[in-house]
């Protein structure tokens, strides 16, 4: 009995992570705790690229087709759905409240965090990357080649502007005051200061000067550990190690396949890549000191999302083909456990 009891305790502890997993298919989640299905939160709209977010016992949900959802995650489900509008393409929160980047309508909604609109800002074009810093809300204006910047301490008036940012904004990350936006039709990044808003553009190139011609794909694709990015090429069968700070390429990595997604793990020892086309039932795993690749497997059909585990001692792995969430032991990447779960897709931790 005694030996049961601590079985039962140790299995619990290796799965006591709470996940939502989009089912991508089906405009429903699945809630996976303990290690097992426990339900499916139902009616969320088109998940295709759905985005899921939690602050304290709530997550929130946007999907493609306009809906956004907040769902309590202690009952597991919904308890207020709004129509935001025809395509959501991300959200952020920001001073207590939500703010939602669109495609159409073209403009970006503020909501409160029982979604009541408190302003929308018409801008007349699709808009994305949509971040916060401090009491600032970053946005880039796909169709304008503008990025705005809004305050939050003064009801969302706009601050800031820049014009001529570079040729179709497509996507943009944080990194600690610097907002660095990628674009789809020009070679390079911007470079936004918000402490000083000083704007500056940055061509990758190697030490020699050499100029690399790839597209950024968008940058949650990328993996960043401290001031370093790994970046997966678009076309190519690498990825590009990255000094965020100077924007030099400082080399590339070969790999098995044309990679999609790369996630590091919090122990910042190692990151995995999926692939497309024919390698997309392949993961690699990379190491973070070397730079190289240390081991490739196969990991299910049609590899779609990776997520550590908080502690870093597990890897979620959602295989599209197989209907399944697999669990892999990152000390020798074993499979531990799989889960059927119907058209798996984005993995998000609701709860440790």
């Amino acid at each position: 009995m005694l030996y049961i009891i601590i079985f039962l305790l140790i299995f619990n502890i290796a799965f006591a992570e709470k996940l939502y997993v989009v089912e991508r298919e089906r405009g429903a989640v699945a809630v996976i705790e303990d290690g097992k299905f426990k339900k499916e939160i139902k009616n969320l709209g088109n998940l295709n690229h759905a985005v899921i977010k939690t602050e304290g016992d709530y997550s929130y949900c946007i999907s493609r087709n306009g809906y956004f959802s907040k769902i309590d995650n202690i009952k597991d489900k919904v308890v207020k759905k709004i129509k935001a509008g025809n395509s959501g393409i991300g959200f952020t929160f920001i001073k207590g409240y939500i703010a939602i980047a669109h495609y159409d309508p073209k403009k970006i909604t503020i909501l409160t965090k029982d979604l009541e609109i408190k302003k929308e800002i018409f801008t007349n074009s699709r808009n994305v990357g949509i971040k916060p810093y401090k009491n600032l809300l970053t946005f880039s204006l796909m169709d304008k080649d503008e990025i705005w910047v809004l305050d939050a301490d003064r009801d969302f008036k706009t601050v800031y502007k820049v014009k001529n940012a570079g040729k179709m904004p497509f996507d943009a990350l944080i990194d600690k005051s610097r907002y660095i936006v990628g674009f789809f039709k020009e070679k390079g990044v911007g470079i936004l200061d918000l402490d000083r808003f000083i704007y500056k553009k940055a061509v990758f190139h190697t030490k020699n000067k050499e100029e690399i011609v790839f597209k950024i794909p968008h940058f949650g694709m990328w993996g960043v550990i401290d001031d370093k990015a790994l970046i997966p090429a678009v076309g190519e069968k690498r990825c590009y190690v990255v000094d965020i700070k100077s924007m030099k390429v400082i080399k590339h990595i070969d790999l098995v396949g044309l990679p999609v997604f790369i996630s590091v793990s919090p122990l910042k020892n190692v990151a995995v890549v999926n692939f497309s086309g024919d390698k997309d039932n392949l993961l690699s795993v990379i190491d973070l000191k070397s730079f190289k690749v240390i081991k490739t497997f196969t990991a299910g059909k049609r590899v779609m999302h990776m997520r550590f585990s908080k502690d870093g001692k597990k890897l979620y792995l959602s295989s599209y083909f197989d209907n399944e969430l697999k669990i892999f032991n990152t000390d020798d990447w074993k499979l531990i456990k799989e889960i059927t779960v119907p058209t798996p897709s984005g993995i998000f931790i609701v709860r440790e």
